[in-house]
């Protein structure tokens, strides 16, 4: 166990005022049951989805930080609005964090708990925006020799996001991909894996940067939404590759519903008998971001044979059953400084991370860059 008795945790509070806080609190080091270990965590990343939980619907341009005795604070005002639809969070001290990595100090007395004694390993249980955690053992990814806790913090939620898009893509027997934001992190480890695993993979972006990033990585189909040609280039790509499957990170707009358009189109070139419902082939986008807040429009344009739907990582996992879970969680750990490796942008601490001039940059979430905690700084 470690010599200090208490630690800090980062949590996230909307308050009856209309207000949001996102603050640090000490709270007493929990000593591991039998089946547990301690983990000191020393790097976690700020991913969109722990965003969701820190500010909700808060309006950030209007963010504030405090010192008090030492202890800073970040609030921000709520709109009636927001309270309204975060009604069931008020009053509730979240602590946040999705994943992280560090060593294990402390361990229980089962055999999987000890044997997990003095090594790093990654884990994904929620909470991860403090100095220690306590979790099952059977929670823990060991890493493998020479891998440290930067190298491990972000080993879940993208790496196994694109993992779990290929395992649907082959369960909803698919045979390729479009992805959108696709020069972010996860867009990056999509396309390693993807040419690893000879998948045709349809890449869309916002900027020529982007693009340039992508092909300098090999990737081949590479369309940018904000040029002109845009409609055409991508019912190109996706005629080439087949892709009948999308995966949507910024869930509003007309992207998704541009996607089953082009998609349909692609499916018009192929000479068939002639229906008023479209093509017969399931055309299929999932939403499992949120980058644009506006409302989702579909046109409707694209017959009969197609779906739009929420995607999230944890519902996959659970339908797709522990086996493969597993397999998946193998690979990562094998392929941790290769096909999953994590860039960061900057490496900050807790109580940076409550600095209203941090928390400007990480959460403008502009694609590509991506911040890592280190709560031992």
């Amino acid at each position: 166990m470690p010599e200090n008795t208490t630690y800090l945790q980062m949590f996230s509070t909307v308050k009856e005022s209309g207000e949001l806080s996102l603050e640090l609190k000490e709270q007493e080091i929990p000593k591991p049951d039998a089946d547990q270990v301690l983990v000191r965590i020393e790097a976690t990343p700020i991913n969109p989805s722990d965003l969701g939980v820190m500010f909700g619907l808060t309006d950030m341009s209007a963010a504030t930080s405090n010192t008090t005795d030492g202890n800073t604070a970040l609030t921000a005002p709520v709109s009636e609005q927001g309270m309204r639809l975060m009604k069931a969070r008020v009053g509730q001290a979240l602590a946040v964090g999705n994943e992280g990595a560090g060593t294990v100090v402390a361990t229980g007395d089962s055999d999987l708990a000890k044997s997990l004694d003095g090594k790093i390993v990654a884990i994904a249980g929620g909470s991860m925006y403090g100095q220690y955690r306590c979790i099952e053992a059977s929670s823990c990814l060991p890493l493998l020799e020479g891998h440290t806790a930067k190298d491990g913090a972000s080993s879940f939620v993208n790496p196994m996001t694109v993992l779990s898009m290929i395992e649907t893509m082959r369960m909803e027997e698919h045979t390729a991909l479009v992805h959108t934001a696709a020069a972010s992190n996860l867009g990056q480890m999509l396309n390693r894996v993807c040419q690893a695993d000879g998948v045709k993979l349809v890449n869309i972006v916002r900027k020529e940067e982007q693009a340039a990033l992508l092909k300098d990585m090999g990737a081949k189909y590479v369309v940018n939404s904000s040029a002109e040609s845009f409609m055409a280039e991508l019912t190109d790509a996706i005629h080439e590759t087949g892709a009948t499957l999308g995966f949507d990170a910024t869930g509003g707009g007309m992207l998704a519903s541009n996607i089953l358009t082009c998609m349909e189109s692609a499916a018009a070139r192929t000479p068939g008998a002639y229906s008023i419902y479209g093509s017969i082939k399931h055309k299929q986008v999932y939403l499992y971001g949120g980058l644009d807040t506006s409302v989702t429009t579909l046109s409707r344009g694209y017959g009969m044979a197609w779906g739009v739907g929420g995607w999230l990582l944890p519902n996959f996992l659970a339908k797709a059953g522990m086996e493969v879970a597993g397999r998946l969680r193998g690979r990562v750990a094998t392929e941790l400084t290769t096909s999953f490796a994590s860039n960061y942008t900057n490496e900050i601490s807790l109580s940076e991370a409550l600095q209203v001039e941090t928390m400007q940059q990480y959460y403008a979430k502009h694609t590509g860059e991506k911040f890592l905690i280190c709560p031992q700084k």
